[in-house]
């Protein structure tokens, strides 16, 4: 506790809800102290001598003296490794079965008395002392896992601690750990694996956050890899980058240390480039949730819309000044005393008439869901759930008690089957009142605390799938339980349609239920900049719908900061502003006439390039690939671009170079090879390189890849192709996703190519057939 938190922990006394959290602290205190074994003695363990070596399909399983270790290549490239009996199931990370063996893959003996599995893609070598060591067909090493070691009790109860080093090359720069506000390169530090509500507003500094997993992906000159432990525990990563000697001088390797309070040691790695490593990873943790194409559209939030008539006023006010508008977020201030599946009737009297009236306007209703049930007796929901013992007890059978919105709560167990769909259930109520979408938030779970974790007991039970476990093994997995219920239970109410679901917190495979979101980011320049970082750093974890709040959550942005982020967000996946309660307003026109008028070309822009927003949505459940993209994405080689962090590409035909700082009106900008233009001027400029762009109040450098096909909303709404002209004597080319609907049809891309034929650029479908879209020429 820091001297803000024991401030705000004295202050909370003067509250009746603030009393409530500091009793809920001090029984989840007591709780604990007598449900978690204490820990006492423990003798430390490494694997020792290899004694023998067991051929199985896709690799072997090695024995050694004090330990087992089975290692295995897979179809597809994907190489799994377990500790003493660690398999791939059960995992929350994998979707389905997890991949095949790959057959072709051989175990053979080493140099140095170790052995080896040898495949097409990667050669996985396990030293005699047990070190696992990835290397490329050509021998290159990208990664070497020294041998692990154990802290086991010697009473034989409780887990074991262990720990994991590993080496990685010295110019390898490492991304990734789930949302990171001081991303997307990972510097020099410990980072924590378990997900965190900072208690307010957030910057850089600040770590942990809502959403993070053990996942990091590793980019050297050697190659790229991704590495999953999949482990749910609380756990702690630290890096070190490593250091190219000067001249004859050794060089020092990179290195990660990952320490886990308990759980199996297992490890997935991908190799290959970015695009490989990221479809492998989506082919392992399962594909991305599409949103619906209204959600792709620009949206609003607020704590504190109050009333229908206040959500009217404002729904009228982008109306009347010509902006834009796909959603409104309702928060828990539309709830009967902030307990969720209710609405204030008197506040909200007509709310099914009132989504109807939106949605006839384009306008769809989202709707916030927290997972804490007022513990009140009488209260429906929770008498409901009581009966049928969905809620999470401690280790002496009592219901755990934590202190949220509401007041005193109860916590489904979401790691139950028949909980998730009992859960499920009520999403039938948000759907009858007229919403089309749901977030979810305070899922980390969050019990408001003046002191220690602002979460459950860790002594807590779970059913974890039948398995049984605490809550130090289910708290990080707890928000993507959640998701998993929620969008399930959409599937089943409303089959017609894909669900729009997104969550503050969730882990590895959270986006086969849908996205999230960056929380209470500070209302600050550093705030806008942790914006970019964190959706960037998501969609390298396999997350690729996210965005922040745009403007900060908890403050008053100054008009250009608020239009800054506007210009950022707008080429988000997730385009929202929201705020709190007590913080300023975010409507354009709020501002002054002259940020409303450059706001609105910031919306209409976004409008304009929803086509493209819906290509990338199905791309990134074919491919894996991110919407947003670090710049090295196509060249990890190149070290310039791999230290680039203030711009990124959206999809393969755009870069976007965000304004990050105060009273810029110019910025430097690092281009990838090729041919990149200018959207605002046409200016051509040739990379790889940096040059020098005017960055005016009214908007940001957007360049354009030469060659490259958007799809568009022309100036009637149709649909139409925006092609930048290739370099003379060369082609491009893109990938063209129509929009078929929100339901399920499969969206098929068409490959589309662009080059110079008798002096005028041309664009052709792959296939031959004719094109029967409009296109427009930029750059000749």
């Amino acid at each position: 506790m820091d001297g803000r938190d024991l401030v705000r922990a004295v202050k909370d006394l003067g509250t009746a809800r603030g009393r409530s959290a500091w009793r809920a602290a001090w029984r989840r205190y007591r709780t604990d102290a007598a449900g978690l074994p204490r820990r006492g003695p423990e003798r430390a363990r490494v694997p020792g001598p290899l004694t023998g070596a067991d051929p199985r399909p896709g690799g072997g399983v090695l024995t050694f003296a004090r330990s087992v270790l089975e290692v295995r290549v897979t179809v597809g490239g994907a190489v799994f490794w377990g500790w003493d009996g660690a398999a791939p199931l059960p995992s929350y990370g994998l979707a389905g079965e997890g991949p095949e063996a790959d057959a072709r893959a051989v175990l053979e003996p080493d140099t140095g008395g170790g052995w080896r599995v040898v495949s097409e893609r990667v050669t996985v070598a396990v030293s005699r002392n047990g070190a696992v060591e990835v290397r490329t067909p050509g021998g290159a090493v990208l990664r070497r896992e020294l041998p692990p070691r154990w802290w086991e009790p010697v009473s034989g109860e409780g887990a074991a601690r262990w720990v994991q080093r590993a080496e990685v090359a010295p110019d390898a720069r490492f991304f990734g750990l789930g949302g990171r506000a001081a991303g997307p390169r990972l510097r020099d530090g410990e980072y924590r694996l378990w997900n965190t509500d900072p208690k307010g507003g957030f910057g850089p500094g600040d770590d942990p956050l809502y959403l993070t997993m053990p996942v990091q992906l590793v980019v050297a000159d050697a190659g790229t890899h991704l590495v999953f432990h999949d482990c749910t525990w609380d756990g702690r990563v630290t890096l070190r980058e490593g250091e190219e000697g000067a001249g004859s001088g050794p060089d020092r390797p990179g290195s990660c240390e990952l320490r886990m309070d308990g759980g199996p040691l297992r490890a997935w790695v991908l190799v290959g480039t970015p695009a490989r490593v990221l479809q492998g990873w989506s082919a392992l943790t399962g594909a991305a949730a599409v949103p619906p194409s209204w959600a792709l559209g620009y949206q609003h939030a607020r704590w504190g819309f109050g009333s229908e008539a206040e959500v009217r006023r404002v729904v009228d006010g982008y109306r009347d000044h010509g902006l834009p508008l796909s959603a409104v977020h309702l928060d828990i201030d539309h709830y009967a005393g902030h307990r969720v599946f209710t609405v204030d009737e008197e506040r909200f009297p007509r709310l099914p008439e009132l989504a109807e009236e939106l949605r006839a306007r384009g306008v769809r209703l989202v709707s916030i869901v927290d997972p804490a049930v007022r513990a009140e007796p009488g209260d429906p929901l929770y008498e409901s759930g009581r009966a049928q013992g969905v809620f999470v007890r401690d280790g002496a059978g009592r219901e755990v008690r934590g202190v949220v919105w509401p007041g005193e709560c109860a916590y489904p167990d979401f790691t139950h089957p028949p909980v998730r769909a009992w859960w499920g259930e009520r999403y039938a109520e948000r759907l009858e009142r007229g919403f089309s979408g749901i977030w979810h938030d305070m899922n980390e779970p969050v019990s408001f605390a003046p002191f220690g974790d602002s979460s459950l007991p860790r002594s807590a039970r779970h059913a974890l799938e039948g398995a049984g476990g605490d809550h130090r093994e289910a708290h990080n997995v707890y928000g993507l339980a959640m998701a998993r219920a929620g969008y399930e239970a959409l599937v089943r109410l409303r089959p017609a349609e894909r669900p729009f679901l997104f969550s503050r917190s969730g882990w590895a495979g959270l986006q086969r239920y849908g996205g999230t979101w960056s929380g209470d980011v500070e209302s600050s320049w550093p705030g806008l900049r942790a914006s970019l970082a964190l959706a960037l750093g998501l969609g390298l974890c396999g997350i690729p719908y996210s965005g922040p709040d745009v403007g900060g959550f908890g403050g008053s942005p100054s008009p250009e900061l608020y239009l800054r982020w506007l210009q950022l967000g707008a080429y988000l996946p997730l385009f929202r502003t929201h705020s709190a309660v007590w913080a300023g307003r975010r409507e354009p026109w709020e501002f002054g006439p002259e940020v409303l008028e450059r706001a609105r070309e910031v919306l209409v822009e976004r409008e304009r390039l929803v086509p493209y927003f819906v290509s990338l949505a199905h791309l990134a459940r074919r491919t894996g690939a991110p919407y947003v993209r670090p710049l090295w994405w196509g060249a990890p080689e190149d070290r310039a671009l791999r230290d680039c962090e203030d711009a990124f590409l959206l999809g393969d035909a755009l870069l976007v170079a965000p304004v990050l700082e105060c009273g810029a009106d110019r910025r430097a900008v690092r281009l990838p090879r090729g041919r990149w233009y200018d959207t605002a001027t046409g200016q051509a400029h040739e990379g790889p390189g940096q040059v020098l762009l005017d960055a005016p109040p009214g908007r940001i450098p957007v360049l354009a890849r030469g060659g490259s096909v958007l799809p568009v909303r022309g100036a009637d709404g149709s649909p139409e192709l925006e092609v930048w002209a290739p370099a003379l004597g060369r082609t491009g080319g893109g990938l063209l996703v129509r929009d078929p609907g929100d339901g399920w049809v499969r969206a098929e891309p068409e490959r589309l190519v662009t080059r110079w034929r008798d002096g005028q650029v041309v664009v052709e479908r792959e296939n031959g057939l004719p094109l029967d879209l409009p296109v427009r020429v930029r750059g000749v």
